[in-house]
């Protein structure tokens, strides 16, 4: 249908046929391709963008969060993306981002050295921070003027400040260190003015909130008004201007908002379009397969394993096995080798060297990967056919439903086993009530057990 017929009850079609859902502020309608703006008064994605978004990501069509979040972050209007991993949100960050800044003038893009970045992008974790570098690079390949650089830990920080003295466009990286390349006045974030935060629920629970706000604090750009009608003028405005834009755009994605992220939110963000995608509730787990195994012990746990690993179904597909405690994890790897299946292991003890390699390693295929929490959020490992939690989270569901989201991606089937004993009732209740939420069969020990009806309210936490 040609795009001047679409009425609002196609739009409104269109953004149910791929399950989005908007509130919060306007948002325009979603992208039908990469190639065509949705509104008049939206630009098309600059060439460069597209011809690296066809030929080196070759990317037929946009994902559901990035038909939507692209057009919102073009407007420069402010962004709340509640998204799974793996539904492709770094494209749907990085293509406003980056078209953002291929628009700017020549002197602009020439003045980083001195002024500092033009835009900065916040992950919990060195390996998820540098995957969103590396597919930065990728969006970027078709043209010579913007350069990224991710700002991690594990890494040489001299190496990383004398990198931002020779001038770069967009920093990558964790809170942690990036607050230290400002503290050092190895960066200053003057005319820093797009600004995107991922997994912003996960930097709150390892307890960044602190530097987070030391660094939107630092940052570059006036906060639009809190009148709705005068933020949208402001968006105009920026958007006709050809140079640094006056007002701050903050994109936050979180696959859960606990109030801290909403508070967080409502002090830096200006009436943002809350995007998400699918059913909230069941976190689109829906499509993964949960089975519990209620043992009678911990020591059972290894012949189960065992039984597991040598599943014909999965003896040459990718498997993550959890555990909670990084001591825990070189056992249980040597448990894997024992039942005959390569295997290697990622906890934050390693270096980041070893972590690459490793990842690298399940990457390839054939490989059981161990590992903490550190892995579970944020790493996108395509075709991962099962997890495994050899323990299951103490306390919190939401680990538990990242770590299964490891699998079942893209659209794929999955399965996720946990082994579950009388040890684990912090978690009972809350898990009886998230199988029931994405209609999975709730084991009878775990049905009746006392811990499992006790009261849920304070561990449900979508």
């Amino acid at each position: 249908k040609p795009l001047a017929k679409m009425t609002a009850r196609d739009w409104r079609i269109l953004r149910e046929n791929y399950e989005i859902i908007v509130k919060g502020g306007k948002a325009p309608p979603p992208l039908r391709s990469f190639r065509e703006a949705p509104t008049p008064d939206l630009p098309v994605l600059h060439t460069a963008l597209l011809e690296a978004i066809e030929q080196v990501l070759r990317f037929k069509e946009p994902s559901p969060i990035q038909r939507q979040a692209i057009p919102i972050g073009l407007q420069r209007r402010d962004l709340i993306g509640i998204a799974e991993t793996g539904s492709g949100k770094t494209v749907a960050f990085g293509v406003p981002l980056c078209h953002y800044l291929l628009n700017l003038p020549s002197r602009v893009l020439e003045s980083v050295a001195d002024a500092g970045p033009l835009a900065l992008v916040m992950a919990p974790t060195r390996e998820l921070a540098l995957q969103i570098d590396g597919e930065f690079q990728k969006l970027l390949s078709r043209q010579r003027l913007i350069r990224t650089v991710g700002i991690v830990g594990g890494q040489q920080i001299q190496q990383q400040a004398q990198e931002l003295r020779r001038g770069v466009h967009i920093v990558v990286g964790t809170p942690g260190r990036i607050n230290e390349c400002i503290d050092m006045a190895y960066m200053v974030l003057n005319q820093c003015c797009y600004i995107v935060l991922d997994e912003a629920d996960r930097m709150i629970d390892m307890g960044f909130a602190p530097q987070i706000e030391t660094i939107l604090d630092a940052c570059g750009g006036s906060l639009k008004s809190e009148n709705e009608a005068e933020t949208y003028q402001q968006e105009k405005e920026d958007l006709q201007k050809a140079d640094v834009a006056r007002h701050r755009l903050t994109a936050m994605f979180s696959a859960t908002m606990p109030p801290e992220v909403e508070r967080i939110a409502k002090r830096y963000l200006r009436h943002p379009a809350i995007v998400s995608v699918g059913d909230k509730d069941s976190g689109k787990n829906a499509r993964i397969e949960q089975r519990i195994m209620f043992l009678a012990s911990v020591s059972q746990k290894e012949k189960v394993l065992r039984e597991q690993l040598q599943d014909r179904r999965f003896l040459r597909e990718k498997i993550i096995v959890f555990v909670n405690e990084k001591k825990h994890a070189e056992g249980v790897g040597r448990m894997v080798e024992r039942s005959g299946r390569a295997c290697v292991v990622l906890h934050g003890g390693k270096t980041q060297e070893q972590r690459e390699e490793n990842l690298e390693t399940f990457r390839r295929g054939n490989v059981v990967l161990v590992a903490t929490d550190v892995a579970g959020r944020g790493l996108d490992i395509p075709d991962v056919a099962h997890v495994i939690n050899y323990d299951l989270p103490t306390r919190s569901i939401e680990n538990y439903t990242h770590r299964i989201g490891r699998t079942g991606r893209a659209g794929k089937e999955g399965v996720a086993t946990s082994f579950i004993t009388d040890e684990d009732e912090g978690i009972m209740a809350p898990l009886k009530a998230y199988l029931e939420s994405t209609g999975n069969r709730v084991p009878e020990r775990l049905a009746r057990h006392p811990a499992a009806n006790g009261n849920v309210q304070n561990n449900l936490i979508y």
